[in-house]
């Protein structure tokens, strides 16, 4: 089982992660996008390497917004699994916008 970060360890990570915060135990970040068509594709672009992670995010897409929130529920808390996904993801978003 992956551990639980520390609330040291996440401050750190989320220093490292703009727009990122920690909201009910869970990374969570909201992204906009210029259009719905944009929204979507990064939704579509993310699955790739999310199925690839197994490890899959509680979002939502209302028009151009897309709300990310993360936690490893086997761990029942935020993990370094979670943090690496959440880089994945602006990683990913930087690219787009």
């Amino acid at each position: 089982m992956i551990e639980r970060l520390d609330e040291q360890r996440i401050r750190e990570a989320l220093a490292t992660l703009p727009g990122w915060k920690e909201e009910g135990g869970k990374l969570c970040r909201r992204y906009e996008f210029p259009s719905f068509s944009h929204a979507i594709g990064f939704m579509a672009a993310a699955a790739t390497f999310i199925e690839k992670m197994d490890h899959h995010p509680e979002w939502s897409n209302v028009y151009n917004r897309v709300e990310v929130r993360l936690w490893t529920h086997d761990a029942g808390g935020i993990t370094q699994l979670d943090a690496e996904l959440a880089r994945r993801l602006e990683e990913l978003a930087r690219r787009l916008l």
